[in-house]
């Protein structure tokens, strides 16, 4: 039963969203982590995409983000969203036919790819005699009040029953709700002769009939009245809810097949609405070696974002600027595209050449005060996590902002520079930090790139190491007052002499091994 209102789309949890991915992870995909999932706003991201989506487009937008596709489902993805962007009107058909999945307010991937049948007790199906012993019983009082104890047995038996399973049938009929939703769109859809819909034709006479065996009768459904009769004198919902778990676990593979057709065509509808409304894309080459080029890119959750092209020929980058300059936005901007490219094949950009790799960052890491653990000891757990995936199964792309700014400058670098100096020598990596001696000591590992802004006020990236840092100047524009900036002045001019060096750090990490 489709109610006439419009939806109102369901506050999933994110576990919720995520169960499709955790139940049905491709171990040969490298998929991204829990720290790089938050440190590249993906929630956010995922929650942009998911606009007017049911439980079912997200989970697979979800999966698609999480773990990205292989090239041939990318390329199949790619020419269906295609089309459905040159073809506004079906477009808006197609998104009509899926609302009413919207009213589904249970994620039911756990049921299909996870949860085992219950066993059927013995008396399923074989409870309509109690309500007569019931009538019966409370008939022979006439004769004899000892007939109160059968009605009490009887009654005892129907409502504890109820009881008992009043909870688990309850859940049941939301999960019911959703698969109708779901078997019923897809028998709509496979009646419309769209070829793109070609899958769903030869299983909609076989989802409408299964629908209507999952569903009540419909005199029961409109009268709640006998809905109640029925359910607490003889036991109807607890004898549907085996009838439907019956028919649910002896469909399982229709049932799965239904689900990702379904899910898949509301992914690919929901991408092409979205990049309807892009202000720039392109469809991204993907290869698998390590260089990289993004021109005139943006970050999709910034409406103004300025563009920046970033060209990476098979080797890392070490990232200056100046403080608020865009450097953090620049590596966010940069690992949201590539993985738009891995999961969806787009990039927010003119054009894009990238590589078809899992993506790794350390980029939030922070303390924690239940957790027992420093911000530096965070930081080195993180480190400790990008080494081991550079070693692993799935080595890809390490993107760090600010690296180990939890300790004493000496010690950030000098971490820094090892750690980096390892990983570079692996793989693809861009880093950004204030500590520019950094940029010598990683100058054959790292080309130094410097985000700037041109004479005409636009941020460009630039080969090179900031020249002119701000954190002092910054002090006076923000009220700190003369003297406190006076002070900093004098201590900085003091350090620049004492410690900053560059030009020195030659070969201080050239020839040292990069395992042991």
């Amino acid at each position: 039963m489709i109610p006439d209102r419009e939806p109102v789309d369901h506050a999933f949890v994110v576990s919720d969203v995520a169960q499709l991915h955790r139940l049905c992870a491709d171990p040969a995909r490298g998929a991204l982590d829990d720290a790089t999932w938050k440190d590249l706003l993906l929630d956010t991201y995922r929650a942009q995409l998911s606009k007017e989506v049911s439980i079912f487009g997200q989970q697979v937008l979800y999966r698609r983000l999480r773990a990205g596709l292989g090239d041939a489902a990318c390329a199949a993805v790619g020419e269906r969203v295609r089309a459905l962007m040159r073809d506004p009107a079906r477009l808006a058909a197609l998104h009509r036919d899926c609302t009413s999945l919207r009213h589904a307010e249970q994620e039911i991937a756990t049921l299909l790819f996870e949860d085992a049948a219950p066993p059927v007790p013995w008396w399923v199906g074989k409870t309509w005699p109690l309500p007569i012993l019931l009538l019966a019983s409370i008939a022979a009082v006439i004769v004899t009040p000892a007939a109160w104890l059968a009605t009490g047995v009887v009654a005892y038996l129907l409502m504890s029953t109820q009881m008992r399973y009043y909870e688990r049938v309850d859940e049941w009929d939301r999960s019911m709700n959703a698969l109708q939703m779901l078997l019923r769109t897809s028998s709509i859809l496979g009646a419309r002769g769209d070829a793109l819909l070609l899958p769903f034709a030869d299983a909609a006479a076989a989802a409408g009939k299964l629908n209507r065996q999952l569903a009540r009768p419909p005199m029961v459904m409109l009268t709640p009245g006998a809905r109640t009769y029925l359910d607490w004198f003889m036991l109807d919902n607890v004898n549907h809810y085996y009838k439907g778990v019956r028919l649910v676990h002896g469909h399982l593979d229709f049932l799965r097949a239904c689900f990702a057709r379904v899910g898949e065509l509301e992914a690919d509808i929901a991408l092409a609405r979205h990049l309807l409304g892009a202000p720039v894309l392109c469809w991204a080459e993907r290869h698998a070696h390590g260089a990289l080029a993004l021109d005139g890119t943006v970050h999709p959750l910034l409406p103004q974002a300025q563009a920046l092209s970033v060209r990476l020929a098979g080797g890392g980058a070490f990232i200056s600027g100046q403080n608020g300059i865009g450097k953090s936005t620049l590596l966010r901007t940069v690992g949201v595209n590539l993985v738009a490219a891995r999961a969806f094949g787009f990039c927010y950009a003119h054009k894009a050449s990238v590589p078809d790799l899992p993506v790794y960052t350390s980029m939030q890491s922070e303390d924690s005060l239940f957790g027992g653990e420093s911000l530096y000891m965070a930081e080195l757990r993180r480190a400790q996590e990008l080494l081991a995936a550079a070693d692993g199964p799935h080595p890809g792309i390490c993107i760090i902002d600010e690296i180990f700014r939890g300790t004493n400058h000496l010690e950030s670098v000098s971490a820094a520079a090892a750690v980096l100096d390892v990983l570079a020598a692996k793989g693809l990596v861009m880093v950004s930090s204030h500590n520019l001696v950094l940029a010598s000591l990683l100058a054959q590992r790292l080309a130094p790139l410097c985000v700037r802004l041109d004479a005409q006020g636009r941020l460009v990236l630039e080969a090179g190491v900031l020249a002119h840092t701000n954190g002092i100047a910054l002090l006076a524009q923000r009220g700190f007052g003369s003297a406190i900036e006076e002070r900093a002045g004098r201590v900085f001019d003091w350090l620049d002499g004492y410690l900053a060096h560059p030009g020195d750090c030659d070969g201080v990490l050239a020839g040292a091994p990069v395992s042991g």
